[in-house]
């Protein structure tokens, strides 16, 4: 099942400063169907975390569309509504960067299970859940009440996982996620992947060592870095 088209999408940054646009990428366009990891490769630069970004629309793209076929009915994430974005966050879409913002004075095991509480699920069965997935990214018991805050920056990352990926998104984007993570935890990423991909879930995954994830990718997108050709622009002149 098609889960996602995107058609033409382009996203330029305009750099006020210079008075310029800086292009991330142009005319993009590819598929991604139920199941599917598709890797996004490039050189550094080439707006791969960007595209990631503007699929989760923390970005807004410049132009082209994003057509996702949510449980609720197709939509366009180029151009929906923040209120509408905000629910496919909380229902079906999840993002994974190399950074955890934890809140302040919430254990790592009450920031896990968050999410299941929030879909329904007991709090005793939630924490219970939050357990087994902390325990297999390999933080350490005695670590999982204490605030994330305190955490090294593997071990964030390892709550971060555990939080993102516990319960099954519909579509799920990664964004370099085992830049600080350990051998053990990258295995377990691993795993918790080719799960997800059974259950049906679409991925699109930045990756600095891609090898962690080989036998579960199948296709690549491609983004070639752009040539400089910056635009320069005029900013709309301020009303008097």
């Amino acid at each position: 099942m098609r889960l996602l088209s995107v058609e033409g999408l382009t996203k330029r940054f305009q750099i006020h400063q210079l008075r310029r646009e800086v292009p991330a990428f142009d005319s993009l366009s590819f598929e991604l169907s139920g199941g599917e990891f598709k890797l996004v490769s490039g050189p550094n630069g080439a707006g791969k975390s960007t595209l990631l970004r503007c699929l989760y629309r923390s970005y807004l793209p410049t132009s082209g569309k994003a057509i996702y076929c949510s449980r609720l009915g197709t939509i366009d994430l180029a151009r929906a509504a923040d209120e509408d974005i905000a629910l496919l966050r909380r229902q079906e879409i999840g993002y994974v960067s190399q950074f955890l913002r934890p809140r302040p004075r919430v254990s790592a095991l009450e920031l896990v299970a968050e999410p299941l509480v929030h879909a329904g699920k007991s709090r005793d069965a939630a924490l219970r859940d939050a357990g087994e997935s902390l325990e297999a990214f390999g933080l350490k018991p005695e670590l999982w009440n204490a605030y994330p805050t305190t955490f090294s920056g593997g071990e964030q990352q390892k709550v971060n996982l555990a939080r993102a990926l516990i319960r099954p998104n519909h579509l799920l984007l990664l964004d370099e996620p085992t830049a600080s993570l350990d051998a053990t935890a990258r295995l377990a990423l691993a795993d918790r992947l080719d799960e997800l991909k059974a259950q049906g879930v679409g991925i699109l995954g930045v990756f600095h060592h891609p090898e962690d994830v080989g036998e579960l990718v199948d296709s690549r997108i491609e983004i070639a870095p752009l040539e400089s050709t910056n635009v320069a622009y005029e900013p709309e002149a301020r009303p008097a």
